[in-house]
């Protein structure tokens, strides 16, 4: 990443908005946005592929759920953020994934310009490739900046996207009942 670039260019941004670059409390202002940048695009530079490259041989055909992993992204059209939970389910044929590399796709393909109907699906094929499961499915949920802080400012408001691949899709029992897992509905 090239952090200089990044300096000179909120500078200059700083500049067109009639701000002072050279003031006290903005000298600094360039490069921590630089460093900001670095850090929540970082994803840009990884392969979330490599968190699955090592999953356990195990005899469980039942569904493997992981709800409420928190996520914050960046909306590729205004480079605001958005942020909420992101809730994973899979069906296993014979390959199981430590719990902790759920997040990490989440954490690698929210950390790059994004919309969130694309992360979901980019998290559900990568599951549904990557473990050779029967079935996949992504719900994730996510309040926008550029929604709630500018242009139509409704705080509050909550965008829904899913993704279902596999059996997930297909079955219509298997679809109800991954659905009721991921909305919370267990007893």
């Amino acid at each position: 990443m090239d952090l200089e670039r990044i300096e000179k260019a909120v500078r200059e941004i700083l500049l067109a908005v009639g701000e002072d670059p050279d003031r006290e409390g903005m000298r600094e202002t360039p490069s921590r946005v630089a460093r900001m940048y670095e850090e929540l695009f970082a994803g840009l530079n990884l392969n979330p592929a490599r968190h699955l490259e090592t999953a356990f041989t195990e005899r469980y055909d039942e569904m493997v759920v992981l709800r409420d992993i928190p996520f914050t992204s960046m909306c590729e059209h205004h480079l605001m953020p958005f942020q909420g939970r992101v809730h994973v389910a899979y069906l296993p044929d014979g390959q199981v994934a430590g719990i902790s590399k759920l997040a990490r796709v989440v954490d690698d393909f929210a950390h790059r310009p994004q919309v969130q109907e694309r992360l979901t699906s980019q998290v559900a094929d990568l599951l549904f490739d990557k473990l050779e499961a029967k079935g996949v499915a992504v719900v994730m949920t996510a309040t926008h900046a550029c929604m709630t802080c500018r242009g139509i400012k409704k705080a509050g408001s909550v965008m829904v996207t899913s993704a279902v691949r596999g059996l997930c899709r297909s079955d219509a029992r298997t679809r109800s009942e991954v659905m009721m897992l991921l909305h919370g509905s267990c007893g």
